[in-house]
């Protein structure tokens, strides 16, 4: 009998497994769908309370949702000229900007050979490019500008999910088998997943303003481009804020020099460090609870599924499957795995299993 359960569990285990590869190709092959839809929901999620704010002040809901939306377009619009004329001439230079940049790099390989540090030039370029962080930074600019080629779609689903959003919760209670509202996991999710999305766009936002106004005081080109870039990957965990940084620290330093572009790294660390480590955790608390490993590899996981939207939304996307996961008991397994750190009550369990082996 105990083999004939161990062979249903495999067999189980297989069929998830199975279940959950034809789930992710067939997103995979639709993701010209899957994801506008995905970045519709989280633009969705970050304007709700704003548009709650206005509801409270007395403006008619129809009102808000438009007002907003206007609001949004007209910004959208302007944006995407100006990053878009940026973008197209900053690729038209990228090769004049690689070779220069190959030629620096070529420059300080000869001042290590007077130390007597002997480094061939070109297995060096064979296994790095220092010109692919900058064309890196413009192919997923490019990858996020052809997702919003479809923004009329976007706007729509925008619209029509914050007219749904009041009426969300009582319908996911009630899919669930939970009239009475005694589940607090599908609170949770909503109230994380819109206190994390809002807290991280304000940051954000400021974080491209004071790096654009910075770049701009010192001189670099492009300072709004790299405002855009700044303001975007810093929705990425743990390395956002790097890739960010590097080319506006190469262009810096191939157009002013050293000391420039010392400057300009110094003032993404000041920024990314201040609002990393002091503003950030301020008004988000202790965080979303998950291990800094999940973050990267969800980050990896996520990009290669949906993209660059996909990399962009890689921690509120982990942050469902967690909470979801942790609203199941067979899934509460994985969601301790998914955590940067086991819980008292669970840390009292392992503990009373031990001693009693």
């Amino acid at each position: 009998m105990n083999r004939l359960e161990g062979a249903s569990l495999a067999y189980r285990g297989f069929a998830v497994m199975a279940f959950l590869v034809i789930i992710l190709a067939g997103i995979k092959a639709a993701s010209a769908i899957v994801v506008p839809f995905v970045l519709s929901a989280f633009i969705a999620v970050i304007c709700n309370p704003v548009i709650q704010l206005m509801v409270r002040y007395r403006f008619p809901k129809l009102l808000a949702v438009s007002l907003l939306m206007v609001f949004i377009v007209l910004m959208g619009l302007w944006l995407a000229s100006v990053v878009g004329s940026s973008i197209n001439d900053f690729s038209r230079q990228l090769p004049q900007y690689q070779s220069q940049l190959v030629e620096q790099f070529a420059w300080v390989l000869d001042k290590l050979r007077e130390f007597n540090i002997q480094i061939s030039k070109e297995k060096v370029l064979a296994l790095f490019d220092p010109g692919m962080a900058l064309s890196m930074t413009t192919n997923m600019l490019s990858g996020v500008g052809n997702v919003m080629a479809n923004l009329f779609l976007i706007i729509l689903t925008i619209v029509f999910m914050l007219f749904e959003a009041s009426d969300l919760p009582k319908k996911l209670h009630f899919a669930l088998d939970d009239p009475d509202m005694r589940l607090q996991q599908i609170d949770k999710v909503l109230q994380s997943i819109n206190q994390y999305m809002v807290i991280k766009t304000l940051v954000s936002v400021a974080t491209g303003v004071i790096v654009g106004i910075g770049l701009w005081i010192i001189g670099v080109d492009y300072a709004l481009l790299w405002a855009v870039v700044a303001f975007l990957f810093n929705y990425i965990p743990n390395i956002g804020s790097i890739i960010a940084a590097v080319p506006a620290v190469l262009l810096a330093f191939l157009q002013l020099g050293p000391a420039q572009a010392g400057v300009v790294a110094g003032l993404y660390l000041g920024v990314n460090t201040v609002m990393g480590n002091i503003v950030e955790p301020k008004f988000m608390g202790r965080g979303l609870g998950l291990s800094t490993l999940v973050v990267f590899l969800s980050l990896i996981f996520w990009g290669w599924l949906l993209g660059s939207v996909g990399m962009l939304l890689s921690v509120p996307l982990t942050m469902i499957v967690k909470i979801a996961l942790e609203s199941s008991n067979s899934g509460k397994w994985l969601a301790i795995l998914l955590s940067d750190k086991v819980s008292e009550d669970e840390n009292d369990k392992v503990e009373q299993a031990e001693q009693a082996q």
